[in-house]
C-alpha cells in the first residue's frame, strides 16, 4: 500500500513517515518546507518539495505514485499567531485542504486520515472531553481545523471519500532512536521550550497565566507520546482501507498535567533546576483540556503505550541533547 504524507517534513509528519516505512509501507512525502525540515524526512521515502495549494501538481503526484491513502498533516499550527493573523491560517489550512481534496477527487483517491486538534472543543467545563461534546473553538487555529473537518464531511457525502479525523491533545516526545524529534523555529510547544533551560538555550521558562480555575492556577493539558499518536494514525488508515465508515476520534492519555507539573517532571528527568517567570495569560488558551479516548480504543483498537509524562519528556530530552538547535535544513 502506498501512502502520501502531506507535511511530512514536520514534527508529526516525519514520525509518521518513519513508522510507516518501518512497517513496510511505501511512502511519498509532500512538504513546501515553510516550517518543516528536509533533514527530518526519512531517505527511504519519495520526497516532493511541493505546496498542496498547487492542485494540478498534486493530482499528478497522486496519479503517478498510485496513492492509496493520504495522511494529512500540512497546516499552520501556532495558536498565538493564528489570533493575530487569522487570514493567513484560513488561507493556508482551509484553502490548502480544499486543494488537496479536489486533487483526491480528480485522482480518485478515496481514503484520508486527517490531523485535527482538541482545539476544536475550546474551553469546556466537563472533563474528560468526548466526541459527543459540541465543538466551540476559542482560537483561529481550532476554527480552521473544524472548518477542515466540515469540508471533509461534505466532500465525503458528495464524492465518496472516506475520512478519519483525529482530534489530538498535546503531542510531545521523540522517536525511540532519538534521530528525529520536535524541532520548530521558533519553538512554541511547552516541553521543548522547558528543555531549552537545562540546555542553556534560555534562562527561564515563562508560565502564561497563574490564576486559571485549576488546582495550581496554571493550564492543564493531556499529553500524548508521538509514537502512540502515529500508531493511532496507522490504525485509522487500516480501519478505512478495511471499509470503516468516516468518523472522528479523540486521542489523548486521559490524564491532565498542569504547566507547573510538567516543569517539575522535566526537572526530575534532567536532574536540573528550571527557573520560571510568571506572565499574563495568552489569548485563546483554555484552562483545561483532557481527552476521553474510549472511542478510539473501542473502534480502532488503539492503546496508549507511553502513559507516563516522565517517559515522554525523557524521549524528548534524549533527542534535544543529540540535536542541539534542532534540524539545520
Amino acid at each position: 500500500m502506498h501512502i502520501l504524507v502531506t507535511g511530512g517534513a514536520g514534527y508529526i509528519g516525519s514520525h509518521a513517515t518513519r513508522m510507516l516505512l518501518d512497517l513496510g509501507y511505501q511512502v511519498t512525502v509532500i512538504d513546501n518546507l515553510s516550517t518543516g525540515y528536509k533533514d527530518a524526512v526519512d531517505k527511504r521515502a519519495t520526497f516532493y518539495e511541493e505546496d498542496i495549494h498547487h492542485t494540478e501538481n498534486l493530482t499528478t503526484i497522486l496519479r503517478k505514485e498510485q496513492i492509496d491513502v493520504v495522511i494529512h498533516f500540512a497546516a499552520f499550527s501556532l495558536v498565538g499567531e493564528s489570533m493575530t493573523k487569522p487570514l493567513k491560517y484560513y488561507e493556508n489550512n482551509v484553502s490548502g485542504t480544499a486543494s488537496l481534496l479536489k486533487s483526491m477527487v480528480d485522482a480518485q483517491v478515496k481514503n484520508i486520515v486527517f490531523s485535527s486538534t482538541a482545539a476544536v472543543y475550546g474551553d469546556q467545563k466537563v472533563m474528560p472531553i468526548t466526541e459527543e461534546i459540541l465543538p466551540n473553538p476559542t482560537n483561529t487555529y481550532g476554527a480552521t481545523k473544524l472548518a477542515m473537518e466540515e469540508m471533509m464531511k461534505w466532500t465525503s457525502i458528495a464524492h465518496n471519500i472516506n475520512y478519519v479525523s483525529l482530534r489530538y491533545f498535546n503531542v510531545a516526545g521523540a522517536h525511540h532512536s532519538s534521530e528525529i524529534g520536535e524541532s520548530h523555529n521558533p519553538e512554541t510547544h511547552l516541553i521543548p521550550i522547558i528543555l531549552q533551560v537545562p540546555l542553556k538555550e534560555r534562562d527561564a521558562i515563562s508560565i502564561f497565566g497563574t490564576d486559571y480555575d485549576t488546582f495550581d492556577g496554571t493550564c492543564i493539558r493531556d499529553y500524548i507520546h508521538i509514537e502512540d499518536l502515529i500508531d493511532a494514525h496507522i490504525k485509522a488508515m487500516i480501519y478505512l482501507v478495511n471499509g470503516g465508515k468516516s468518523d472522528v476520534f479523540n486521542l489523548g492519555s486521559g490524564s491532565g498535567y498542569s504547566v507547573r507539573q510538567i516543569i517539575e517532571a522535566a526537572e526530575f528527568v534532567t536532574n536540573q533546576t528550571i527557573k520560571t517567570k510568571e506572565e499574563a495569560k495568552r489569548a485563546g488558551d483554555p484552562a483545561k483540556l483532557i481527552a476521553s479516548s474510549d472511542k478510539a480504543k473501542n473502534i480502532l483498537k488503539w492503546e496508549v503505550k507511553h502513559p507516563k509524562v516522565e517517559d515522554i519528556i525523557s524521549s524528548a530530552w534524549a533527542f534535544h541533547q543529540s540535536h542541539k538547535g534542532g534540524f539545520s535544513q
